[in-house]
């Protein structure tokens, strides 16, 4: 599970340098992909084959089902981290996730988030604001 934030910087190549924690269960490999809002999704080459095989169950006659799986697949890039637990994330994602030097990787349980470090900031404050209005329709069984 991946849990926590994390600062890392984003090195002339493009490459970061992994969170210790998310190091083992990434070193076999990775997939990187456009995220919700602007951010990178990262998932263990495991997971990322289970939401895949998720995805094939949609209905090839859903229009949604299908933008969803072109923009989701075709940004996706697989990698494998380098000894030092470096990874280079493609200029196209580095793009669509504006990112600067600073980042911040989050842990978001199954899948870590890239996110320039400025635009995680403005995020995590708008969305603090709600964050104690959240009730149990929107995350079943925590309340």
């Amino acid at each position: 599970m991946f849990l926590g934030t994390h600062s890392p910087r984003l090195d002339e190549k493009g490459r970061i340098i992994l969170p210790a924690k998310f190091r083992e269960e990434l070193a076999n490999g990775l997939v990187l992909t456009r995220g919700q809002e602007r951010c990178i999704y990262v998932f263990s080459q495991k997971e990322f084959e289970r939401i895949h095989e998720q995805m094939r169950q949609a209905p090839l006659s859903s229009r949604q089902a299908r933008d969803y799986m072109r923009v989701f697949l075709s940004g996706a890039s697989d990698e494998v981290p380098d000894k030092q637990g470096r990874v280079t994330i493609p200029p196209a994602l580095r793009e669509y996730a504006g990112l600067g030097r600073e980042l911040a990787v989050i842990g978001a349980g199954t899948r870590a988030e890239i996110w320039d470090a400025q635009a995680w900031n403005q995020y995590l404050e708008e969305q603090e604001n709600s964050f104690s209005d959240t009730d149990e329709d929107a995350i079943p069984g925590i309340f």
